[in-house]
């Protein structure tokens, strides 16, 4: 269990996020189209997972977009943003902002990712959401880097996430 908080408050999620060097645990998380992905749909790729609470708040929008600019520069790679948003306002969320290179994700279907990756929010106002992390996989789907953001309202480390992902591409 991981201590972090939301305006100085302690809150804390399911569990620890994966350990770097062992294996991305597999997944099943729906597409704006409501059909599933899993990690198999992004074989040979280097994976950043930017996991948020919700794309409806504005340190979540900006990393998105700020994910959407760094992954432009480095092929071979996707960055997978994981809420438990609706689908549908993933995609409308994407579509206004001009988010067209990140993959929107919904844990909202299966609910097992967040428990999975030890991201999912336990207690507080955001129970029920996932944390603020980032999880970097590289083509194998080893963990290469992992950032769970200790204060909800803060970003996460964008440069430290792309170096990971350069550096096993």
């Amino acid at each position: 269990m991981a201590t972090i908080t939301l305006k100085g408050n302690q809150i804390h999620t399911s569990g620890s996020l994966p350990p770097v060097g062992g294996g991305a645990p597999d997944f099943r998380l729906t597409k704006g189209d409501l059909s599933d992905a899993s990690l198999a749909d992004f074989a040979g790729k280097v994976k950043i997972l930017n996991i948020v609470p919700s794309l409806d708040t504005s340190v979540c929008a900006l990393s998105a977009k700020k994910f959407n600019e760094e992954i432009k520069n480095i092929g071979g790679a996707v960055v997978l943003n994981i809420s438990r948003d609706l689908p549908f306002a993933q995609s409308r969320f994407c579509k206004a902002e001009g988010v067209d290179t990140v993959i929107p994700l919904s844990d909202l279907r299966d609910r097992s990712f967040g428990k999975a990756y030890g991201a999912e929010i336990v207690d507080g106002p955001m129970a029920g959401l996932l944390s603020r992390a980032v999880v970097v996989v590289d083509a194998s789907n080893r963990v290469v880097y992992t950032q769970q953001v200790p204060e909800i309202g803060q970003e996460p480390d964008y440069a430290a996430a792309v170096a990971a992902a350069k550096k096993v591409l």
